[in-house]
C-alpha cells in the first residue's frame, strides 16, 4: 500500500496533509524518516510513526455514538450526526437511522459489508428500546406485540418482544426496521410515544458513559460481536 494512502486510511489527515507529514519528517517508516509519498510499504509488518507515536492502520473503523435529540441520520445536510463525529478516517457513515427526535446507540462505520448485515431484513437483528408513552402500557399492548401487531397501512410487524419497567415505561426488541416502527406500534394501541432511545443493536449495549452528543471506538470485544454469525 502506498505511504499516503495508508496514513489517510489511518486517520493521520487527508492525503494532502499526510504528504506535509512526510515532506516535514513527522512519519517515520522502521525508524527512517526519509521516505515519499508513493512509495510502498506492508501495513501488517513495517512500523510507521507520526512524531514518535505508532500508526495503526484499520481497514474499517466503528465507533459508537449516543446520538442527541435533534439530529438526523444521515451523511450529509445540515445538523447530521456526522456534524458530531471529529475524525479522520474516510466514508464514515451512520449504519441506520434514528428519527431527528429519538435518541441513543447508533454506529458510525464505514464497513459496508457489515452494515448491509446489521440492517438487511432477511437478518432479523435485534434493536432493543427504551420507551415511554403518553398512556399507559398495558399486558395486552406488549401480548400484541409479541403476536405481531398489525400497524397503520396493513403491514405486520414481525412479533416484538417487551417487558413493563413502570406503567408508561417498557424496554421493546424489535427484530426488523420499519419507518418509524416503534411510534406506529404503539399508535396502533391507541397510545403515543414521548420518548424513544435506542439502548442496543445485536450485541452492542449503548454505553451509559457516554453523554448524548458523546462517541468513543468500538472495542475489540465489541466489534467481534457485531460480526459473529457472519456468512
Amino acid at each position: 500500500m502506498r505511504l499516503d494512502k495508508f496514513l489517510a486510511a489511518a486517520g493521520a489527515g487527508s492525503r494532502k496533509d499526510v504528504r506535509k507529514l512526510i515532506r516535514a519528517h513527522r512519519i517515520t517508516v522502521n525508524g527512517s524518516a526519509d521516505l515519499k509519498a508513493d512509495m510502498h510499504i506492508d501495513e501488517n509488518k513495517d512500523k510507521v510513526a507520526l512524531d514518535g507515536e505508532p500508526v495503526i492502520y484499520r481497514e474499517y473503523s466503528y465507533y459508537m455514538l449516543n446520538k442527541p435529540a435533534g439530529y438526523i441520520s444521515a451523511s450529509n445536510g445540515t445538523h447530521t450526526v456526522m456534524e458530531l463525529i471529529r475524525e479522520n478516517d474516510r466514508d464514515l457513515f451512520p449504519c441506520g437511522r434514528l428519527d431527528r427526535d429519538t435518541e441513543g446507540l447508533l454506529l458510525i462505520t464505514n464497513d459496508g459489508p457489515l452494515a448491509h448485515d446489521l440492517l438487511s431484513p432477511v437478518k432479523h437483528v435485534d434493536k432493543e428500546y427504551l420507551v415511554k408513552t403518553e398512556k399507559i402500557i398495558t399486558e395486552d399492548d406488549l401480548k400484541r406485540f409479541e403476536e405481531g401487531i398489525e400497524i397503520d397501512g396493513g403491514e405486520t410487524c414481525l412479533p416484538a418482544s417487551g417487558y413493563l419497567k413502570d406503567p408508561k415505561t417498557c424496554i421493546l426488541t424489535i427484530r426488523e426496521g420499519k419507518y418509524h416502527q416503534v411510534k406506529r406500534m404503539f399508535e396502533a394501541t391507541g397510545n403515543r410515544v414521548v420518548f424513544l432511545k435506542r439502548i442496543r443493536m445485536k450485541n452492542l449495549l449503548l454505553d451509559e458513559s457516554l453523554q448524548p452528543g458523546e462517541y468513543r471506538r468500538l472495542s475489540e470485544e465489541e466489534e467481534a460481536g457485531l460480526k459473529a454469525g457472519r456468512t
